[in-house]
């Protein structure tokens, strides 16, 4: 008897897992049609955490700033902190200011800053992270956490695998990344041969928002500024 009721504990679970698929799905269809009209823009990434009144918070806003002046939108998780400081900068150049929230137990809640018709909301980390790639011409990768990294590492391994194609991926504040970046070289690719060297030229190192523009006018002088997707 047991057994059985167990058997079919087993089976409902199997089921909701199946119309689980519904719901993902969905998520997929508004994040196509609502970002596929954006334009082109750039994703700003950095923790959830960081005070307005912190150096990165501010050199996020201004970056945000400078990427409107340069003609494109910004892209963030719609959060506080870093996000809230990149939607910020857009906000107040008058350029494009998209936020793809994600419902967490703590940190996360939507910033003010964010175009009312560009706000989306995900249950799903993976399928915000597919919006996020699909629909962005560059990372700018402020000082973070996990999720900051995961997104990283994600970008990273999709470019150097082919699965998507090439964009700058730009990572602000030596003092914060400098020592990652020394361990990616040490370990990664003179003691373990993990990596190739040429892996290494898909990230830029920078500290200014104006070493941000100037990577990414560099990249798309070489490479026709068109959309992901």
């Amino acid at each position: 008897m047991r057994k059985e009721k167990h058997h079919k504990g087993w089976n409902e679970i199997k089921t909701n897992d199946s119309w689980a698929i519904f719901k993902i799905m969905s998520e997929f269809v508004n994040g196509y049609e609502r970002l596929s009209k954006i334009g082109p823009c750039v994703s700003i990434f950095g923790s959830a955490r960081t005070k307005p009144e912190h150096k990165y918070y501010q050199l996020a806003e201004n970056i945000a700033k400078k990427i409107v002046e340069a003609g494109y939108g910004v892209i963030t998780g719609g959060g506080p902190g870093i996000m809230e400081a990149g939607n910020k900068g857009a906000h107040l150049a008058g350029g494009t200011s998209v936020g793809l929230n994600i419902e967490l137990p703590f940190e996360q809640h939507d910033n003010p800053y964010i175009d009312s018709d560009k706000s989306l909301d995900f249950d799903y980390f993976f399928v915000r992270k597919v919006m996020f790639v699909k629909y962005s011409q560059g990372f700018v990768v402020m000082p973070g956490g996990f999720g900051t990294l995961d997104e990283l590492f994600e970008a990273i391994t999709l470019i150097q695998t082919k699965k998507i194609a090439m964009f700058p991926i730009i990572l602000v504040g030596t003092d914060f990344w400098g020592g990652l970046m020394d361990w990616v070289k040490t370990t990664l690719l003179n003691a373990n041969n993990n990596i190739s060297e040429k892996d290494l030229d898909l990230i830029k190192l920078v500290d200014t928002e104006d070493e941000v523009i100037e990577v990414l006018d560099a990249f798309y002088k070489k490479f026709n500024l068109s959309p992901n997707f």
